[in-house]
């Protein structure tokens, strides 16, 4: 095995949105430009909303789970003046939603935020609890330069959140001064109230050593065809803050991305590859002239190498169920959720758990087995959300219907990062398997009575070819 993570693109044969691509990655600003002024004022949230939407929370979508209940001010609890923004998370099982979240909108043409370096405010909670996203940058119409800071653990004290700005010059005209979402996970469902004040952009002059990453800051090969397009994701920037390292998430805006060959895959300035030709090209980015780390070797072929069952960045095949739940013994729960704005499925509570493809216990949810003969490796990323201990272990295992039989891989801990996802590429001779014409089973397993592993997030999983 190796820890080399393998991209593809989603097949969009549109000429049209082809050419729009070739545009975006010429197309540049005449230095005879002048921009318009727009006001500058960095005040977000000062004892009152200033310069904001006359309802300046404008929630994410009911529809979705969003509780609309629980946001509003606060005169008893405050850091600084006389009131605070107060936000009350409801229960996971609230009828009426299971998290809060949406952005605070400029009631104006949007701000020149170009002299700050960073967004920061003062927060606290009624007990110790982790909220999924702070940032800024969405506006529910633009988020090319959204900036996101994910699970910021909040206590019963006030603490100073910075997050900081990648690139300043970009934000001429910014209409999206704040974005939040919280949900009950670090209380285990039960519901909590938080607090912010003194909510503003401001210059700090104590942010250095930026390090953008893309894809994660891996160096991935990419398997395509000619047509494919693919949005490059894993977009990333770590700073220096006051001695601490904080890293946030990016809109693609940010970066200058730059392809060495444009003839064979082009990329635009919001991080959209279309692939031309056969052939291959490397795709790279830089913030202010610093090098991004990760990097997309597009390998094109005028043959598909990748048959995908589940990720954001590849068009899968059809998939029963994600979560087998077999009775009487299986214990593991979830399946698919969102996370950072994408798709991964996570499982708890694990002692084993399938993802159907060919459903023979429900026929009538039954889709197609998998024909994975001419592929030669099996791809996955997995994150092990707990401590990861000598012994513990995540078995893989296949199952054929065309009577290839049963085969399994052992995943031990030395290859397993408590925390951090590990992207595995794995012989598929290792499963041992006679034929793999019919896949129609892939089993996840871990120790007897959740004496092992016991919580794991899953994505890219995915066949390959190498040639």
């Amino acid at each position: 095995m190796n820890n080399k993570k393998y991209f593809n693109m989603k097949n969009l044969m549109l000429c049209g949105l082809v050419l729009t691509i070739i545009s975006g990655c010429e197309r540049g600003l005449s230095e005879d430009t002048v921009y318009a002024t727009f006001p500058n004022n960095g005040d977000i949230f000062i004892d009152n909303p200033v310069s904001l939407t006359d309802e300046f929370f404008i929630s994410f979508d009911p529809a979705a789970g969003a509780n609309t209940n629980g946001f509003g001010t606060d005169e008893t609890v405050v850091f600084e003046g006389t009131s605070s923004i107060r936000i009350d998370v409801p229960r996971f099982d609230d009828p009426e939603g299971g998290f809060i979240g949406g952005i605070f909108k400029d009631r104006g043409v949007g701000r020149n935020l170009t002299q700050y370096d960073a967004l920061t405010f003062y927060a606290k909670a009624s007990t110790t609890a982790t909220i999924g996203v702070f940032g800024f940058g969405d506006d529910f119409e633009d988020n090319r330069f959204a900036v996101t800071l994910d699970n910021t653990v909040l206590s019963t004290d006030w603490k100073k959140i910075i997050i900081p700005i990648p690139d300043a010059s970009k934000l001429i005209q910014e209409s999206g001064m704040f974005l939040f979402s919280a949900g009950s996970q670090s209380t285990g469902g039960a519901g909590y109230t938080f607090w912010i004040d003194e909510l503003r952009f401001e210059t700090l002059g104590t942010i250095g050593q930026s390090r953008p990453q893309i894809l994660g800051g891996v160096d991935g090969d990419f398997f395509a065809i000619p047509g494919q397009l693919f949005q490059i994701s894993g977009l990333s920037h770590t700073f220096d803050v006051n001695g601490s390292d904080v890293t946030v998430g990016l809109g693609p805006s940010y970066f200058e991305f730059e392809s060495s060959d444009p003839t064979v895959a082009a990329v635009s300035d919001s991080g959209e590859v279309v692939v031309f030709d056969i052939g291959n090209a490397d795709i790279t980015a830089r913030i202010n002239d610093v090098q991004a780390s990760g990097s997309l070797k597009v390998d094109s072929a005028d043959e598909v190498r990748i048959i995908s069952l589940f990720s954001d960045l590849y068009a899968n095949v059809p998939v029963s169920r994600f979560n087998s739940f077999f009775e009487p013994f299986q214990e593991t729960l979830g399946g698919v959720v969102q996370e950072n704005g994408g798709n991964i499925i996570r499982y708890t509570n694990l002692n084993f758990v399938g993802i159907v493809f060919n459903d023979v216990i429900f026929p009538e949810e039954a889709v197609p087995t998998v024909d994975a003969t001419d592929m030669t490796n099996f791809n996955i990323d997995i994150r092990v959300d707990e401590n990861v201990d000598p012994g513990d272990f995540i078995e893989i295992e296949f199952t054929d219907y065309a009577g290839g039989g049963a085969g399994r891989v052992t995943i031990d801990s030395s290859q397993l990062v408590a925390n951090e996802w590990v992207s595995l590429n794995i012989p598929l001779d290792s499963f041992g398997l006679a034929s793999r014409s019919a896949l129609g089973l892939l089993l996840f397993q871990s120790g007897e009575f959740n004496t092992n592993i016991s919580n794991i997030p899953l994505d890219n999983i995915f066949f390959s070819r190498e040639e």
